[in-house]
């Protein structure tokens, strides 16, 4: 695939040293990937928030969907974030800081990477598509404490969530994200008079991540896709965010195809045949599951198979992950829609 297209492509960690801390970070540093075209024209930003459960970043949602819309004439970067593969350190907000910080990095090198300051667009998939509306829903909560980064807005210009979990609450919640995201749910494990507290702050975090609840009139625009059919992630979830944008007069545009099932990417051939670029994504995956095989960590909260699966032909991960798809014609059309979508945004 990359001898196919012409690009610059560097890794950038996205925090400096001894600003980010994570217990089962190790050595792994959140960072950017980039893909640049190599002339100095002022383009587009598209940062590519690949899914995953927040346990794992998805290799076939990454340079797969930078190089789609770098073809588009996007400046395009591939988010590694923090994820809590074992769920044995629940994430908080550690990973809403990094694609605030992700989106600020690039707006204060914005001569360096020749984007526009005011174009910058995230397009997440599944958990990344919850990571990309948290972020759009709960932008001016987070501050940066690098004073460096305190003065450049974290706000996106616009949003693509691709399948995404939305809601913490009801039927429709992803369970399996938010016992990645907050922890597991303390009121199926405790009694009420051993951990109120915990069962309260808990709660809290249920509601914070619920992002249909906190949509407001600052909220950027958003291009919402799913199949009716997913069966993994509710097409509720959708649903109850594009009326609470219709709610709040955001603009946007929500796109249901009739089939399909949940993690389709970009639904092509490529896709299909697990061309979807290098596997850096799973950096902090593959690092964990080493440390669990060498025995450095027993602290884990998964089946071992779980473990073996990111121990196996790791160059080859993404092939096996779509090794049962089908490539879906109605869907693959998702990227054309989004990109006219931004276009009028943008105009």
């Amino acid at each position: 695939m990359n001898k196919e297209v012409e690009y610059i492509s560097r890794r950038y960690n996205i925090w400096h040293p001894g600003e980010y801390y994570y217990k089962m970070a190790f050595s792994f540093v959140p960072n950017l990937t980039s893909y640049q075209h190599k002339d100095e024209k002022r383009r587009p930003c598209m940062i590519v928030v690949p899914g995953g459960g927040y346990r794992a970043v998805a290799p076939t949602e990454g340079e797969i969907v930078a190089l789609e819309f770098w073809r588009r004439g996007y400046n395009a970067f591939v988010l590694t974030y923090t994820t809590n593969f074992l769920y044995n350190a629940p994430l908080h907000k550690q990973a809403l800081q990094d694609i605030s910080r992700a989106v600020c990095f690039i707006r204060r090198n914005d001569e360096e990477f020749h984007i526009i300051r005011d174009q910058i667009v995230v397009c997440g998939f599944s958990a990344g598509a919850h990571l990309c509306g948290s972020l759009g829903v709960h932008f001016a909560d987070v501050i940066d404490r690098n004073i460096e980064y305190q003065n450049i807005s974290n706000r996106p210009d616009a949003a693509i969530l691709a399948y995404p979990v939305i809601t913490a609450t009801g039927r429709y919640g992803h369970e399996e994200s938010f016992d990645a995201l907050i922890g597991f749910d303390p009121s199926k494990e405790a009694s009420c008079e051993e951990s109120c507290s915990e069962k309260a702050a808990y709660g809290e975090e249920i509601d914070y991540f619920s992002l249909e609840k906190h949509v407001s009139q600052a909220t950027p625009p958003c291009f919402v896709w799913q199949t009716v059919t997913d069966d993994d992630v509710p097409v509720e979830n959708s649903i109850v965010f594009a009326q609470a944008l219709r709610n709040n007069g955001i603009k946007f545009a929500l796109h249901l195809f009739s089939s399909g099932v949940h993690g389709l990417s970009l639904a092509n051939e490529q896709w299909r045949n697990g061309e979807c670029g290098r596997p850096y994504t799973l950096e902090q995956a593959f690092m964990l599951a080493d440390k669990v095989k060498s025995g450095e960590i027993t602290d884990i909260h998964i089946p071992l198979s779980d473990v073996d699966e990111f121990c196996t032909d790791r160059d080859n991960f993404a092939r096996r992950m779509t090794k049962d798809g089908i490539c879906n014609r109605e869907v693959a059309v998702w990227p054309e829609l989004a990109d006219q979508f931004m276009q009028s945004l943008f105009a």
